[in-house]
């Protein structure tokens, strides 16, 4: 299949009987000038809703999950009656009642077992995006004149047993998409495909973690040898800084693969960085597109820019904590603490956000996201419980009024001068920097500073490097 456009569209893009219709209306523009593929994410706010849903049946409160689950219902309810004619509702009624009664069903073994296991979790999370999809292909179908079919994400990408943070097995994916997806382009029917999840090669219902529905939307792209992938948001682009902290922030109109995914692993919404793994080998562009303002050209994501200049993008994470172990006595290597440390954060599947040692005293810090903290902090004190026992490493340190600040530029190799500046423009505001790490790639600077300076940092960094000149 050449010049195959695959499109994801995010759970704002989702939201309503509304926005579907727009995701609709874009899908037909595209499909009247190549194939198209579609990957949907849930209903925005319907994903937590169902996590929610199964707290409540873990603490044994039926009244809370049957609230959730009527809440469920109406929203998908309401979305059938005003996306949908009225010949189509009843048949689509039957399929929402059908997939609501599945989560249901798992919720209520919760709720008897008076537990949440992780695997059922992956199971039941996966309703929402089969919820959405169904809903779309059959507008498609019945509305807009496009043939549509629903395609569940478990039947198509394959991944390990890691349940809730699961890695997809590419090779096998790639057959299973050409023995389901392929023929339905072949056949002129657009695939609308869940993001999220998938499964293992026995069947086992997976999720892909964080950013999954972008991650699934990735994979297609590159087991299907897309011609491209677009991601369609309720923002313009990748910026230059989060809007909502720097007035005069700007869309970038090209990034390459590594500085989107330095953004994203920082603290930028756009995407995960795990989106871009599938597409980099074989150069499949990306773009970030506005669902909500369809006529801005977005961000284009390229292997590489004709020119690159300096620092291009600084973001920014609040919700972080910082975790600092230092070796009490020389006697025993802070290298084997370290290694022992980050063994142990391994097994957590906790993100390392950013990492600075001291070579003299062997000690050294990490940020990790502030939900993920006592995962962590538990993980390490196992893994070191003799050494703090015995007082051979200090107790751990934990400090959560931080934030974490992450300049970033392919333009920034080798230019001189520059990390001063930044520095500079931080101290101007009062803003005291507490650890600093750079990578050997030069692609970004990582800076860690008390939370209640973070915002006036970003301003300062982003005025002295020009950012939004840069960007136009």
């Amino acid at each position: 299949m050449t010049d195959l456009l695959v499109m994801k569209f995010g759970g704002t893009s989702m939201g309503s009987a509304e926005r579907m219709k727009v995701a609709a209306q874009i899908i037909s523009e595209a499909r009247a000038q190549r194939p198209v593929a579609i990957v949907v994410s849930a209903m925005s706010k319907i994903t937590d809703l169902l996590l929610d849903t199964m707290r409540h049946a873990e603490g044994g409160d039926r009244s809370g999950m049957d609230q959730n689950l009527d809440t469920l219902r109406k929203r998908h309810e309401d979305a059938c009656r005003e996306l949908l004619p009225e010949a189509a509702q009843p048949a689509m009624r039957v399929r929402l009642e059908a997939l609501i009664a599945e989560f249901q069903r798992i919720a209520e073994g919760m709720l008897l077992l008076g537990d949440r296991p992780i695997r059922s979790v992956d199971e039941a999370v996966a309703i929402g995006e089969r919820l959405s999809s169904q809903l779309v292909a059959v507008y498609l179908d019945s509305t807009a004149g496009i043939r549509a079919e629903a395609v569940n994400g478990a039947e198509v990408i394959v991944t390990d047993s890691v349940f809730g943070n699961a890695t997809p097995l590419l090779e096998l994916t790639r057959v299973k998409a050409q023995a389901i997806v392929s023929p339905l382009l072949t056949q002129g029917i657009v695939p609308v495909m869940t993001g999220f999840n998938g499964a293992t090669q026995d069947g086992r219902p997976t999720t892909l973690g964080r950013g999954g529905s972008d991650f699934s939307a990735s994979i297609l792209a590159g087991v299907m040898d897309a011609a491209e992938l677009w991601i369609w948001t309720d923002v313009d682009g990748i910026m230059t800084a989060d809007p909502r902290l720097v007035k005069d922030a700007a869309v970038l109109h090209e990034v390459t693969y590594a500085e989107a995914a330095e953004l994203a692993y920082n603290g930028a919404k756009v995407l995960h960085p795990r989106t871009l793994a599938p597409l980099v080998e074989k150069k499949i562009p990306v773009y970030s597109k506005n669902s909500f303002n369809t006529g801005a050209p977005g961000t284009k994501i390229v292997p590489q820019l004709k020119t690159a200049g300096g620092a291009r993008a600084v973001t920014s994470m609040a919700n972080v904590a910082m975790v600092s172990i230092e070796p009490a006595t020389a006697t025993i290597p802070g290298t084997r603490i370290m290694a022992r440390a980050l063994d142990a954060l391994a097994l957590t599947n906790a993100e390392v956000l950013t990492f600075s040692s001291s070579s003299y005293r062997q000690s050294f810090c990490f940020l990790v996201r502030r939900e993920e903290l006592t995962a962590v902090l538990q993980a390490i004190e196992e893994a070191l419980s003799l050494e703090l026992a015995h007082g051979y490493v200090k107790p751990i340190e934990v400090e959560e009024n931080v934030g974490l600040i992450a300049v970033v530029g392919e333009g920034m190799r080798g230019v001189p001068g520059l990390a001063g500046r930044i520095f500079t423009a931080v101290s101007r505001e009062q803003v005291n920097i507490i650890a600093i790490a750079q990578g050997s790639s030069e692609l970004t600077i990582n800076l860690v500073v008390r939370r209640e300076g973070l915002e006036k940092a970003v301003r300062a960094i982003h005025e002295e490097c020009r950012m939004s000149e840069l960007a136009s």
